[in-house]
């Protein structure tokens, strides 16, 4: 009978203690933070930032023109709802975009306070020493001299200015041997610590504006009339307080609006907007002063730490309606420019008669006056079809649907300044009287006697008063990240070594009288231009020691 003899089973490799539930919630934040404070995850971060901003700047958006947003989501029935739902006509103030933005600032903040303090202690430790052998660098020189080590180093300690050296004696392998290690270029890792320090000092600015910042729009006729002042949200057609701010409190200030002028080529290309403006702050107001001042695109006028801007313009027609006992209503309304090249404006004007026009209240409610139509600054007409050719006010003209009836302005309900209520239309409540083209001067009359003028146009202005209380640390963050920027670029860093000790000849017989002198440097890259920089410093400090001059 033969036996085989089997293999014996290798023990088992014990199992590692499994981690208590503590210690694996431990090591997965540890691991979290690591990851999150890295410079890959700052860099990505950053990325996602400037992808997100796209939709910001591509669609609408509702704190800067709602109508734009809602005309956009009604346009597209389908995809407009959900694109709302996921906050892309308010990007900037969207849940995603502000976690990609505080994600962005702690990682930042994990990476920078490490480099900072291995920036420190860097500045602390002396150079290193000089390697073995030194003809293994990049940048090698040998040569003999005359001088002693002690010498020889003293004079090249001397010549290298700027830099950080140290001067120690040799491994002991080499009788009187000297080194000298010297360091220059720690402003290259000091620029690139201020251009991310400059970072996170740009977005905490920009989230201090957001968060105390307002934002308020107004457009005011531009004919020197009673203009605004900035009192309450109540007197811009459109406010933006900050997160923490509720819009009170602002800085008074009151503007007239005194003309307007806009430039522009021969395609009808605008070139400049001006506006000349008279306004009052601080003192004045109490004094009735008014100063005069001239508004540009991008030259804002500055008082109190807020801004006014000049952002844009339009037309107003002015109308005149007498009704049949004479008496006359003159209005002046903004009208929207819906085409931005030529301006041809569209818009609704509302008159209510005045009182004792008509025996009873509801009598007058049904003899109120819309009308509804087109601007043209510079009228061109295809038969009766009005549009215009130029956005300068040459030769203006309306074309105008006129109503009569009950146009709601005594119900109290908010109603589209541009556009009239089809459905008091439809309702028989407003019934169209006449569609006509008028040219500045001339009027038709419609079937009660209600005469409608056409009197022209004025220009008005969209003014921005904007209120950012960290907009000097925006400007200081930016232009030292521009400066970090280009330190850390344009710095380099370099290290050299020089060793000295006594020459010896063939038979190995130290000579006091004759040093070997040696040099030799590093640098990151020879395409920054180390290669001439080393002769040059080598010519400028070790030619003149080996040579005794």
């Amino acid at each position: 009978m033969t036996v085989i003899d089997q293999p014996v089973p290798a023990p088992a490799a014990p199992r590692p203690p499994r981690q208590s539930l503590p210690g694996r919630a431990v090591a997965f934040v540890r691991n979290t933070w690591r990851g999150l404070t890295s410079m890959r995850t700052a860099l990505v971060l950053l990325f996602l930032l400037a992808l997100a901003a796209i939709p910001g700047a591509l669609l609408p958006q509702r704190n800067l023109n709602t109508q734009k947003v809602d005309e956009y989501i009604r346009n597209r029935p389908t995809l407009g709802p959900w694109m709302d739902r996921f906050q892309l006509f308010d990007v900037f103030g969207s849940t995603w975009f502000t976690a990609i933005y505080v994600l962005l600032f702690i990682s930042l903040v994990g990476c920078i306070v490490p480099r900072a303090f291995d920036h420190y202690r860097a500045l602390r430790t002396p150079p290193v020493r000089a390697p073995r052998n030194l003809s293994r660098l990049p940048h090698h020189f040998s040569d003999t001299t005359d001088r002693t080590p002690e010498q020889v180093i003293d004079g090249v300690r001397g010549q290298l200015k700027g830099w950080r050296t140290e001067v120690r004696p040799g491994d002991g392998k080499r009788d009187g041997e000297v080194t000298l290690s010297a360091e220059k270029g720690y402003a290259r890792e000091l620029g690139n610590l201020v251009f991310h320090l400059a970072l996170v000092g740009l977005l905490v600015s920009i989230a201090v504006g957001r968060l105390f910042g307002t934002e308020g729009n107004v457009i005011v006729i531009a004919d020197d009339g009673p203009g605004f002042c900035t009192t309450s949200p109540a007197v811009f057609d459109s406010f933006r307080a900050g997160n923490v701010n509720d819009g009170t409190g602002m800085t008074p200030i009151c503007v007239r609006v005194k003309d307007f002028k806009a430039d522009y080529l021969d395609t009808g290309q605008a070139e400049m907007f001006t506006s000349n403006i008279s306004y009052q702050a601080g003192d004045d107001l109490r004094t009735d002063t008014w100063r005069e001042a001239t508004l540009r695109v991008n030259h804002p006028l500055r008082v109190a730490g807020d801004r006014v801007y000049l952002q844009g313009h339009g037309y107003a027609p002015t109308f005149t309606v007498k009704f049949p006992d004479g008496q006359t209503r003159t209005e002046t309304i903004q009208w929207r420019p819906d085409d931005a090249r030529t301006f041809l404006s569209s818009g609704v004007l509302r008159i209510d008669p005045p009182g004792g026009s008509y025996a009873t209240d509801e009598e007058r409610r049904k003899n109120q006056v819309a009308i509804e139509g087109l601007f043209a600054p510079t009228a061109m007409f295809h038969e009766t079809l009005l549009t215009s050719a130029f956005p300068a006010m040459n030769d203006p003209a309306v074309a105008v649907d006129i109503y009569r009836g009950d146009t709601g302005l005594d119900t109290g309900r908010p109603q589209n300044l541009f556009a009239l209520d089809q459905e008091m239309v439809r309702q028989g409540r407003l019934s169209k009287e006449a569609r006509v083209n008028l040219r500045p001067g001339e009027s038709t009359t419609l079937a009660n006697g209600t005469t409608v003028t056409f009197d022209g146009a004025k220009e008005f202005v969209n003014l921005q008063v904007s209120h950012d209380p960290a907009q000097q640390w925006v400007l200081v963050s930016s232009l030292a990240m521009m400066a970090g920027l280009l330190v850390s670029l344009l710095v380099k860093r370099r290290r050299i070594w020089v060793r000295a000790y006594p020459a010896a000849d063939s038979a190995g017989t130290v000579d006091q009288r004759q040093t070997v002198v040696e040099m030799g440097g590093l640098a990151r890259t020879d395409q920054a231009g180390w290669g001439g920089e080393f002769d040059r410093l080598r010519a400028r400090v070790l030619d003149a020691e080996t040579t005794g001059e």
